[in-house]
């Protein structure tokens, strides 16, 4: 059914009408030649997107005013062409007018034909960070594909996948288990970026065993691939490219799987990947980007060695890891939260350590030679952190404790971390006797409002 709206060459024909203004008038004022504009008045000729943009300024309207009429314009007043709709989408999604987007999409898909464009703009979209646009354009292209098994739609999960990661930790596992399924129909380029992204949440979860299995997974698939790549004289031009050269999915793989047994409290094994990485031997590159990956990686080997001994309870290896991290700021608050978590397991006493590093208790974000760490995995380290920092002050029968429950709590309740909740009430029931019946009742009272 066509639409009774006003074509946008009426509010035209309206403006020039009242402002008694003939077309040549109008066609200096605009820059638009005046054949044209008769034409687009008596209807003979559509309004291209640049046209739209011109007539809108010249009538000092804001430019999207006559966005949700061109959509009538594009689809029951003329017929759709990709030429038009292609600018109007792009700059819809710029302005925020994600109701036009949505409507272009919906008639668009009604001919399949349509969904490999809309996809193609959904990715420069996602490169340009329109994410609320481009999440809009992949939803209804893996509509138009779930049929299909198609790189296509799993690319398009993949994406969704990225868009949803944020700091509330169940959306994050929700949205991995929905992308998990279409992993390995991704090429293999993405399939590697995949991996690491999923082994992050899953590490924000603290399912450790399922990090492994991916790192084991990105382990065997970099590996082949690196192979495959020193075997030929060169990689195909079109080849897709990994975020990373081949080489450091390997070593990452390494780093994870060190990672895992460390949390599981197997230093011994945890050190054997992590003298693995340590060692960049084998890499076939010699630039200076395989320099500063192997330096990285190096440092963080350093660090994880002292670690290991620090997190094994030899209180000797402490002032080492201490002075190891104090030169490298970024190190900084991570150590720090490994220290609290050994003293609070030995009971050791790191008041000087937390006093020389005070300005790190604070949340902040933190970089590496390939970029800020991931945020929602620091998030949480840094909520544990808070609880940790908790359970040290009490278990010292400092009461200032209660004040790092607090902050345990709200960061928490915002990251959506109920097992960090739980830790922080079973904590402040043990230790609540430390403060006055009055105290006790306040304290009660904030902590409630978190659960």
């Amino acid at each position: 059914m066509v639409p009774t709206r006003t074509m946008i060459r009426d509010q035209l024909a309206l403006y020039l009408s009242q402002k008694g203004m003939p077309i040549n008038q109008f066609s200096g004022q605009s820059g638009i030649n005046s054949g044209t504009l008769s034409r687009i008045l008596s209807g003979q000729q559509p309004i291209a997107m640049n046209h739209l943009e011109i007539i809108t300024k010249a009538m000092d309207l804001p430019e999207d005013h006559f966005y949700s009429l061109y959509v009538d314009e594009c689809f029951y007043f003329s017929s759709p062409t990709w030429r038009r709709l292609r600018p109007f989408l792009v700059r819809s999604a710029e302005l925020g007018r994600l109701d036009c987007v949505e409507q272009v999409v919906q008639n668009l898909l009604e001919n399949l034909v349509y969904a490999p464009m809309l996809f193609e703009v959904a990715e420069g979209l996602f490169q340009e960070g329109l994410w609320q646009a481009a999440e809009l354009l992949y939803k209804n292209v893996s509509v138009s594909e779930k049929y299909q098994n198609s790189e296509r739609l799993a690319l398009c999960q993949y994406r969704l996948f990225q868009i949803a990661i944020g700091d509330d930790q169940t959306q994050n596992l929700q949205a991995a288990l929905l992308f998990e399924c279409y992993l390995d129909r991704l090429d293999e380029a993405d399939q590697l970026d995949g991996l690491k992204h999923l082994g992050h949440v899953y590490a924000t979860m603290h399912r450790w065993n399922k990090v492994d299995e991916l790192a084991k997974k990105m382990l065997r698939l970099a590996t082949l691939l690196y192979n495959l790549q020193l075997q030929s004289d060169r990689r195909e031009s079109n080849e897709k490219k990994t975020e990373k050269p081949l080489y450091f999915y390997i070593l990452y793989a390494q780093l994870i799987r060190s990672t895992v047994y460390e949390k599981l409290g197997d230093y011994q094994s945890a050190l054997d990947w992590v003298f693995l990485y340590m060692d960049g031997s084998w890499i076939q590159e010699d630039n200076e980007e395989v320099k500063r990956t192997m330096a990285q990686f190096q440092e963080w080997g350093t660090a994880n060695r002292l670690l290991h001994r620090v997190m094994g309870g030899q209180y000797e290896a402490l002032s080492e890891y201490v002075e190891f991290i104090s030169e490298r700021p970024d190190e900084i608050f991570i150590a720090l939260h490994n220290i609290i978590t050994s003293a609070n397991r030995y009971n050791w006493n790191v008041d000087s350590i937390l006093e020389r590093f005070a300005a790190y208790i604070p949340y902040r974000t933190y970089s590496t030679e390939f970029g800020d760490y991931n945020r929602q995995v620091m998030l949480d380290q840094h909520t544990q952190f808070l609880a940790e920092l908790a359970a040290y002050y009490l278990n010292n029968k400092r009461k200032e404790g209660i004040g790092f429950i607090l902050q345990s709590l709200e960061t928490s309740a915002r990251i959506n971390n109920e097992s960090n909740v739980i830790k922080c009430v079973d904590l402040f029931g043990q230790h609540r006797h430390q403060a006055n019946e009055e105290e006790n009742e306040q304290y009660k009272v904030q902590i409630e409002a978190y659960l």
